[in-house]
């Protein structure tokens, strides 16, 4: 009956800035982007790593939620690396710190980033 998840939807404080940050450091591709007549919504982008997609919102005075790290709902999405310590590296070349990590889970080892709004990421290599 469900077959995976088709995709994430952000809504970033800078619409240009996110879509800038998720293709030109992290590697995502503008698969379609439409303007949309559905207030407060108003454009959207798909984003696509691999087979997974990334929808970003642009939508009229985005207001500021807060979630504790630990509480009940979504936590981060996780993107898959070849090598943690390259792409650890070449983050740090884009001025994207490590904000936890890496340490060692059994046989994965993983990490976690910020977007430009301050969202988690993690990283994980298997």
């Amino acid at each position: 009956m469900f077959k995976r998840i088709d995709h994430v939807e952000l809504i970033p404080s800078d619409f240009e800035k996110s879509i800038a940050f998720y293709t030109g450091v992290l590697g995502f591709t503008l698969k379609q982007r439409l303007e949309v007549g559905a207030p407060p919504l108003q454009e959207v982008a798909y984003l696509k790593l691999g087979d997974t997609v990334l929808e970003l919102m642009r939508v009229a005075d985005p207001g500021c939620a807060t979630n504790e790290p630990w509480g009940v709902g979504y936590r981060m999405m996780a993107l898959e690396v070849e090598d943690m310590d390259r792409a650890l590296e070449y983050l740090a070349e884009q001025g994207v710190p490590v904000t936890w990590g890496p340490v060692h889970l059994g046989r994965s080892r993983r990490a976690e980033i910020h977007d430009i709004d301050g969202l988690p990421i993690e990283l994980r290599q298997w």
